[in-house]
């Protein structure tokens, strides 16, 4: 036995360690390309020997262009680090100047699978929040128009039928959440999911996607709210779903009286009830689209990929982060109280990180109340001045 343990011992593999990736050396890298750009821009170079030296030097300051000697006398910029800062009421971000590092960030915050490939809003929003540079508005916006991946999947819109109802507002998250599934999707995941379930808090605007199967039954979908929502949410207190033929189980309703839940099901003269649901579900086909059948890097011998349950996650990450239209605040903010981080987040490190107080939140979460409840007023305006109205009919005699 000695003797074929050190015949063994000879032949051995040697160890090699492996070294571990420090996510922080992205954000280093990132700012020494940031400095080293300075060097090579006149209105940068000099910014930085300004801020840097505190100097009144009038000969550098006329050398600056007319816009950039404005903005240096309204004290807008500040160095720190070797970095030049663009301060404004409610933020500091990191100033740009070179063209690349600017179509990197565009592509980041657009293009990148955790951003899901969002609106021109919200990726404004993103911008705004990170990098500053002169005309970053115009040239964010037409980033986004020519994107090519948006322009082959994203899907018509158009004035629906009907009028939608209205429903009592939730005073806290996840009291009362909108469900329905997407169906029409191809086999994904080494269990073949072919559908996936859309979770939406009415309150914070919150999405789970639950990937699963068409044909599950009411015990398998409530299994799967109880391993991925539920622990999570706690009880509800109303679900409002559509008539789906899941629902309709005696034992699917039995689990949620046995819970103290209560469903609200869509009526015949009220399908728009599910609306909340049915949006999600459009944005979530579109973000699928989007990375799956435009997405190049995503793509395989067949020119598409069909294992979209590989990028749910990073999909529900990105839309709790971004800022909803109707909200004013993220649902991950409304709900937690703090946003996620992500990789850009990295270039913003050595920055003071303003956790709102107790009585901040308070006020915010008042805010996204009113708010709320103007833009539900001003869709229903919209939608029922363009729907059709039910024509009331009296009984014979």
């Amino acid at each position: 036995m000695l003797r074929w343990r050190k015949a063994i011992q000879e032949y051995r593999e040697p160890q090699i360690p492996i070294e571990g990736i420090n996510i922080t050396d992205i954000g280093t890298e990132f700012i020494e390309e940031v400095r080293e750009s300075y060097k090579k821009n006149k209105n940068f170079h000099i910014l930085t020997s300004l801020l840097d030296k505190y100097c009144k030097d009038t000969i550098l300051v006329n050398s600056l262009d007319e816009t950039w000697k404005t903005s240096y006398f309204e004290g807008i910029f500040h160095l720190f680090d070797g970095i030049i800062y663009h301060r404004t009421k409610h933020s500091c971000v990191i100033t740009l100047c070179s063209r690349l590092i600017i179509n990197t960030i565009l592509h980041e915050f657009l293009d990148s699978i955790y951003h899901g490939n969002l609106s021109e809003y919200r990726t404004l929003e993103k911008v705004n929040n990170c990098e500053w540079w002169p005309s970053w508005r115009k040239e964010t916006i037409e980033y986004c128009h020519t994107c090519d991946r948006c322009q082959k999947a994203n899907r018509s819109t158009g004035k629906k039928f009907g009028l939608i109802i209205h429903i009592q507002e939730p005073k806290s998250p996840w009291e009362v959440f909108h469900t329905d599934w997407v169906t029409a999707l191809p086999p994904s995941g080494y269990k073949g999911y072919n559908s996936c379930g859309v979770i939406v808090d009415r309150y914070s605007k919150t999405p789970v996607f639950l990937p699963c199967h068409k044909d599950d039954t009411a015990m398998d979908t409530a299994l799967l709210l109880w391993s991925r929502v539920i622990y999570h949410t706690g009880l509800f207190k109303n679900i409002i779903s559509d008539r789906d033929p899941i629902f309709k189980s005696a034992l699917w309703t039995n689990l949620h009286r046995l819970f103290g839940t209560k469903l609200l099901f869509s009526t015949a003269y009220h399908p728009q009830t599910d609306g909340l649901a049915e949006r999600m579900i459009q944005t979530l086909e579109d973000m699928i689209r989007r990375f799956c059948a435009y997405g190049l890097e995503f793509k395989y011998s067949d020119d598409f990929t069909h294992y979209w349950c590989t990028i749910i996650p990073a999909l529900e990450l990105e839309y709790k982060k971004s800022v909803h239209s109707s909200t004013g605040q993220t649902p991950a903010m409304l709900e937690k109280g703090w946003n996620p981080k992500l990789p850009e987040d990295t270039m913003r490190k050595d920055l003071i990180d303003i956790h709102p107080t107790a009585s901040i939140f308070k006020l915010m979460l008042y805010k996204v109340k009113h708010n709320a409840k103007q833009s539900m007023n001003k869709a229903f305006d919209y939608s029922n001045r363009s729907g059709t109205r039910v024509t009331k009919y009296q009984t014979s005699k």
